[in-house]
């Protein structure tokens, strides 16, 4: 989990591990991360368009905070596209995963939890969950870890809890159109009512298409934004109208203004430890 430093020096804080193989999920995102610093952490955290499962394998001082402010620690699962999320720790080495929300919805064992919502992953996994994070702190690598981590959500996968067809369709169309795709055409081209795709989708994803659609839009922006890319070439580049619609997007996912939010921390790491983001979609 990236540390409050700013975005050029926030990489260089932190020791991050990535596989060395390309996992066999597909659809799943896995870093780990270690800090150089046992200094206070507490930042906000970037909204994404994946759903991230977290497991503290420190000292037991990293907690994650919902839009409420209550609070989780140990192993969490943050919902898609978490606005107003924060992370608090010292001395903090995490396993993070982000999954795709079709994956997320067959893997987790419950439909997707609406945006900024914050579970343990004991109250999804039970006891299961517990044994995987301890089994995730006694693994002597990262290889290792990774390794356990992509078995336990293989032996989670449930087709039977797969998104319909539908859904699926929908999200990888808005995820290629870097979420730019008119969603009345999609729903058209899926052969479903505007209604029905509303419903099954908010209902297996965990936001509403629309919503889902300015997510994917955000976070390829902000991620511009963060490359030093200017606000208004950022917006055009994106489709926004102008930049004061650009203004009122991050505004609305991340509560601070596009110079602020290219400064974000969470931001500044993706590159290396994200940089390929198969975490979007799901074969």
């Amino acid at each position: 989990m990236p540390s409050a430093e700013r975005a050029p020096d926030a990489a260089a804080v932190w020791d991050i591990a990535t596989p060395s193989r390309p996992g066999r999920l597909p659809g799943v995102g896995m870093a780990g991360f270690r800090a150089r610093t046992a200094d206070l952490v507490d930042l906000s955290v970037v909204p994404y368009p994946a759903v991230t499962v977290a497991v503290d394998l420190g000292d037991g001082s990293l907690a994650v905070a919902d839009t409420s402010g209550r609070r989780q620690a140990g192993s969490v699962v943050v919902g898609l596209g978490p606005s107003g999320v924060r992370g608090r720790g010292r001395a903090i080495e995490c396993l993070q995963v982000r999954l795709s929300p079709l994956v997320a919805h067959a893997v987790l064992g419950a439909p997707s939890q609406p945006a900024g919502t914050v579970l343990s992953l004991e109250d999804l996994w039970g006891r299961d969950g517990a044994r995987t994070g301890e089994r995730l702190r006694e693994a002597g690598s990262w290889e290792g870890r990774f390794a356990l981590a992509e078995a336990a959500l293989a032996r989670r996968l449930d087709e039977d809890r797969a998104p319909d067809p539908e859904v699926a369709f929908v999200w990888r169309r808005l995820v290629a159109s870097r979420g730019l795709a008119r969603v009345e055409s999609l729903a058209a081209e899926a052969g479903w009512s505007r209604k029905r795709l509303w419903s099954r989708f908010r209902a297996q994803i965990g936001l509403g298409p629309k919503r889902a659609a300015r997510l994917i839009r955000f976070d390829h922006a902000v991620h511009r934004l963060a490359a030093g890319h200017g606000a208004a070439l950022v917006a055009a580049e994106s489709g926004y109208v102008d930049q004061s619609h650009l203004h009122r997007d991050v505004r609305a996912f991340a509560g601070v203004t596009p110079g602020a939010v290219a400064d974000a921390p969470w931001l500044a790491v993706d590159d290396v430890a994200w940089s390929a983001p198969a975490y979007l979609s799901a074969a």
